[in-house]
């Protein structure tokens, strides 16, 4: 099933090798990506497609994100589930 292999690409995209960094983007592909709208869904594949510094950066606040949707992705992965 389509969906089936998306969802398990997304979750191999979410392992980082940092422990905390993982269980964050983990967390929002199982709790959130599926109900999210299509511009949601992309904005967070992009955010996957991001260097971990950069990921970093923006959940710190050191950068701010370039739209209103990778804005509320990492909103929502601050939040936790």
């Amino acid at each position: 099933m389509p969906a089936d292999r998306e969802m398990s690409r997304l979750r191999w995209r979410c392992r980082r090798g940092m422990r905390e960094l993982d269980m964050l983007l983990l967390g929002y592909a199982e709790n959130h990506y599926v109900r999210a709208v299509p511009a949601e869904q992309k904005a967070f594949r992009r955010l996957l497609s991001t260097p971990d510094p950069d990921i970093l950066a923006l959940l710190t606040g050191r950068a701010l994100a370039d739209d209103e949707h990778l804005s509320y992705v990492i909103k929502r992965l601050l939040e936790r589930p």
